[in-house]
């Protein structure tokens, strides 16, 4: 048993403390330690890193393989205490001392010092240009980097600048992008981008200049949805780029137009769909299907701790297909369209939440994958604030002098038959991009849809690839969505156990 589920609410007192954290969220307390105790910045840091520690110690997913989660690593709270103020602040108490092995065998935990940011982009939420774009290198063997737009949100600056798919930039506010600035380079909030030339030798640059800044965008993650006709056949496409819970009724929706079309095949397009909230993926998983209502679809699995206290009330760590879409206006009925075949484009880009849906729908229905191989992350996670354990839930009790928030990996996801890829789904024929041969989203020409309508008008997965392979392939260093929160996470928001039973 953890020695601190013994421990109500505790003074900070006392103790050698080290250094202070210098985090722009914590306030400027005086630096006077009258009668050796601690001064009120360094009882907040204390109160962080003690809250830090208390829910990984319940919750993180690999904490069975790290000593310091042991019951008896720390004799007292004391000891605890002396600890934790060896690490310069929260961040580096959390990235070097909590997970294992950062970043190699875990880089999908992070900590946020605003909870109310990371709400916003699970929401959908962010500050950008509009552009969702991605970045390679100009040419084989040099260092330098460009930026390319994927899409283009609508009603953003991007959009109002005239940025389009397929356009290419080398510089931004007139440096050229490389590994070693293009962070840097892209946190400015306004850019001048120099638009770049696709050549023979690679990509160069041109005199001509586009000026966008960042605001505040709402993105609505259901994309495109539209119908085809392919020889006779009505196949609905629909591309989606994230599962938002927010926008769960817009993903209904786009199923009752491909319902109402009465579609005979249907193309799902997740190519640069870096995942989101697992109970969305289960209402897509119910969306394209229909037919398999309260079948288990995906089953989780906790540290030992949490999974022997699951066991022990007897829970049912399956998560089942259902008839209802959960969305914030509460539940609605699924828009389903009973398919027994799905044909799914998937890439490098796609994680988490959109290999779930490819995984878990398997046993039951023919999947057929486009694309490239997938990014392989096969945990979830779940926000955890400073609030009463063991859930750290955000109540009643949350600690109003600070807004840290983690987000750690706490469980693992098998489909119904206990199979899963952590080296990543490959696909059944394979399709590169290119950007001198991206093509328009949607269009029935554009080569990873076209590869994929082929399949359906042969109905072999043995067909040579749509062979338009084109200059500067999309070998992806990274993408917008890196410089979010939930980068390629999986999370949950589900009723954690009760651990007081």
């Amino acid at each position: 048993m953890k020695f601190y589920k013994f421990f109500i609410l505790f003074l900070f007192a006392g103790g050698l403390i080290t250094s202070c954290s210098n985090n722009d969220d914590i306030e400027d307390f005086p630096e006077e330690k009258p009668d050796n105790s601690l001064t009120a910045e360094e009882e907040l840091e204390l109160e962080i890193k003690d809250f830090e520690y208390k829910a990984m110690d319940i919750w993180y997913y690999y904490n069975d393989d790290m000593d310091i989660y042991n019951d008896n690593y720390f004799g007292n709270q004391s000891e605890l205490n002396e600890w934790l103020m060896t690490w310069d602040d929260p961040e580096e108490l959390y990235y070097d001392g909590l997970l294992l092995n950062y970043p190699d065998t875990d880089r999908f935990s992070w900590i946020v010092d605003d909870y109310e940011e990371l709400e916003n982009q699970f929401s959908g939420t962010t500050t950008s240009t509009g552009i969702d774009y991605g970045l390679t290198y100009a040419c084989d063997g040099c260092n330098n980097i460009i930026l390319y737009a994927r899409y283009v949100l609508p009603n953003t600056p991007a959009e109002d600048a005239g940025i389009e798919r397929g356009m290419v930039f080398t510089e931004i506010n007139g440096q050229e992008l490389n590994i070693n600035n293009y962070s840097s380079l892209l946190a400015e909030s306004s850019w001048t981008l120099t638009l770049g030339e696709i050549s023979d030798s690679g990509v160069d640059s041109t005199s001509e200049t586009i000026d966008v800044s960042k605001t505040t965008v709402n993105e609505n993650p259901v994309f495109i949805t539209k119908t085809l006709d392919v020889d006779g056949k009505t196949v609905g496409y629909i591309m989606y780029n994230s599962f938002i819970f927010d926008y769960s009724s817009e993903l209904n929706a786009a199923f009752g137009e491909l319902k109402a079309a009465n579609i005979d095949e249907l193309v799902l397009d997740l190519r640069y769909n870096g995942g989101g909230r697992i109970d969305t993926a289960i209402d897509l998983a119910s969306m394209i299907t229909g037919q398999f209502n309260n079948e288990p679809f995906v089953k989780f699995q906790y540290n030992s701790y949490i999974q022997n206290v699951y066991e022990s009330q007897g829970s049912d760590l399956t998560y089942r297909m259902d008839s209802t879409v959960n969305s914030p206006s509460g539940e609605e009925g699924t828009n389903s369209l009973n398919l027994s075949k799905v044909y799914v484009i998937a890439t490098g880009s796609s994680a988490s939440a959109s290999e779930l849906v490819i995984n878990s729908l398997k046993p039951f229905i023919d999947v057929v994958h486009v694309g490239t191989t997938t990014v392989g992350k096969v945990q979830g996670s779940n926000t955890f604030y400073d609030s009463d354990a063991p859930n750290f839930d955000k109540d009643n009790s949350l600690n109003p002098d600070h807004k840290y928030a983690l987000q750690p990996l706490v469980l693992s996801l098998v489909n119904k038959n206990n199979e899963a890829h952590p080296e990543g789904l490959s696909p059944d024929v394979e399709q590169r991009e290119f950007i001198s041969t991206y093509g328009i989203l949607g269009d029935p020409n554009e080569p990873l849809l076209a590869t994929t309508l082929e399949l359906i008008r042969t109905g072999s997965r043995n067909m040579i690839p749509f062979e338009k392979t084109g200059k500067v392939p999309t070998n992806v260093i990274s993408e917008s969505k890196a410089e979010q929160f939930n980068y390629q996470r999986m999370y949950i928001d589900v009723n954690l156990p009760d651990q007081n039973n």
